[in-house]
């Protein structure tokens, strides 16, 4: 099986997985996701193959709607990898970056490294930074029922991965739990650039809200 058809066979795949997901994390999740890898990994020395797989599969099955299992996304993937004779060592690679990727709290060390891990994870943090991810944020609250939010209720900034998991906070501290430290955890050069300007974009968004919150626009 040649590049190109492995990589329809698995967008065909991630969009059945995905086909009834939560609207922050579905199929054009993944698309714009996959979108951003490619570019940051035109100038980076990686292999594409590898991008382009962890890309597609990296939220294949996210443990937020899974009962909190974080073994399923990798099993998911490597299930359906091996199910296309994919080799080995390319799928290790692929599932080390799936395993790797999430922000988790941003208070744990990160066990593996390589530079298409790199590449995904800026992708991703992308797509949590900006227009789409105050979208994305304030769409996950809604499915989860939470406040927009309330001022006696401050972020936790050192919480646990278990703790950031099991978050019940208004939508709002995400913004300062996670959304605003990305910026600064940019791996790659073009992943930095892109997200300068979408960081600004979400703090122009919040002293509007705070403006209009407190009545005074």
């Amino acid at each position: 099986m040649n590049d190109t058809q492995l990589i329809l066979k698995t967008i065909a795949f991630v969009k059945e997985q995905l086909k009834d997901a939560e609207g922050g994390h579905d199929w054009f999740h993944t698309e714009r996701v996959y979108k951003n890898a490619l570019l940051i990994a035109q100038d980076e020395n990686c292999d594409l193959q590898v991008v382009k797989l962890a890309a597609l599969l990296h939220d294949v099955a996210d443990s937020k709607f899974h009962n909190g299992d974080e073994t399923i996304g990798s099993k998911t993937a490597r299930e359906f990898l091996k199910s296309l004779e994919v080799d080995d060592s390319l799928i290790d690679k692929v599932i080390a970056i799936i395993e790797n990727i999430s922000f988790k709290g941003g208070n744990f060390e990160q066990q593996y490294h390589s530079k298409e891990l790199d590449i995904v994870q800026d992708a991703d943090r992308l797509d949590a930074l900006g227009a789409i991810g105050i979208a994305r944020t304030f769409n996950y609250g809604g499915f989860k029922n939470r406040a927009l939010y309330n001022p006696e209720i401050s972020p936790n900034l050192r919480m646990s991965k278990e703790e950031y998991k099991n978050s019940e906070a208004p939508t709002l501290n995400h913004f300062y739990e996670k959304l605003l430290l990305l910026k600064d955890k940019m791996n790659t050069e073009t992943g930095k650039k892109l997200a300068q300007n979408r960081h600004r974009f979400m703090e122009n968004f919040l002293s509007q809200f705070y403006a209009e919150w407190d009545g005074n626009l």
